[in-house]
């Protein structure tokens, strides 16, 4: 079974910066495409940004210039580099493969936005 351990949030202001981390069990981070998630009180869970084996990323329209995903297939980890950091950002965010989730989603790791 796949283990999924999420990493980095916290409290930030407006226009800060986190970075989220994904620590994954087995080798699903080379064999798959991974993706961050996030969601939001009272939200449904959404993809926010995805890497493909190629290397190849891409993101959901309200994160574009501002995050960005990274793989490490050695160290079977994922990262999510968030800089300009809005409210709107505050969720909880989950690592898993894309489009359809393989591991048991893990605990996430909150991350709010807010002076």
């Amino acid at each position: 079974q796949v283990h999924l351990v999420e990493s980095g949030g916290g409290l930030v202001q407006p226009g800060g910066s986190l970075r989220l981390s994904c620590a994954a069990s087995g080798t699903i981070v080379s064999a798959y495409v991974m993706g961050w998630y996030r969601q939001a009180p009272g939200k449904q869970r959404e993809s926010v940004a995805r890497i493909y084996s190629s290397g190849t990323t891409t993101y959901a329209d309200s994160v574009k210039g501002r995050f960005t995903i990274s793989r490490d297939n050695a160290k079977n980890t994922v990262s999510l580099q968030m800089i300009s950091l809005k409210p709107e950002d505050t969720a909880v965010y989950y690592c898993n493969t894309y489009p359809l989730p393989l591991g048991s989603w893990g605990q996430g790791t909150q991350v709010t936005v807010s002076s």
